[in-house]
């Protein structure tokens, strides 16, 4: 009984709203960091437009954005395993001449 208390106390309820569940496409993330955080900003780059903005914007901290790049590992490893392996960019693609105060980001 107490093991089920325990795991309620752990559980926490996510709530996704409707104008959030519909998504925010983006074909670009440029990432940044500072000691403390690191900044992920999502872009849509549309063919033929000089100009693009950030849709999404999201800041971790290093230790969660290490989770993250652990879980997008293991979800990229079992998309591949389910529907094949997912096409390499090389490095050295498009080049967007945009510089936050940090280091050169990459995605």
């Amino acid at each position: 009984m107490e093991e089920k208390g325990k795991s309620k106390k752990n559980q926490i309820n996510i709530e996704l709203k409707e104008e959030v569940a519909q998504g925010t496409y983006s074909n670009l993330a440029i990432i940044t960091h500072s000691s403390s955080e690191f900044v992920l900003d999502f872009v849509r780059v549309m063919p033929g437009v000089p100009k693009a903005e950030v849709k999404s914007r999201v800041i971790l901290t290093p230790e969660h954005a290490k989770r993250l790049l652990h879980a997008l590992k293991d979800n990229v490893e079992k998309y591949e395993k389910m529907h094949g392996p997912i096409k390499n960019i090389e490095p050295g693609g498009p080049v967007v001449p945009m510089n936050f105060g940090g280091p050169a980001g990459q995605a």
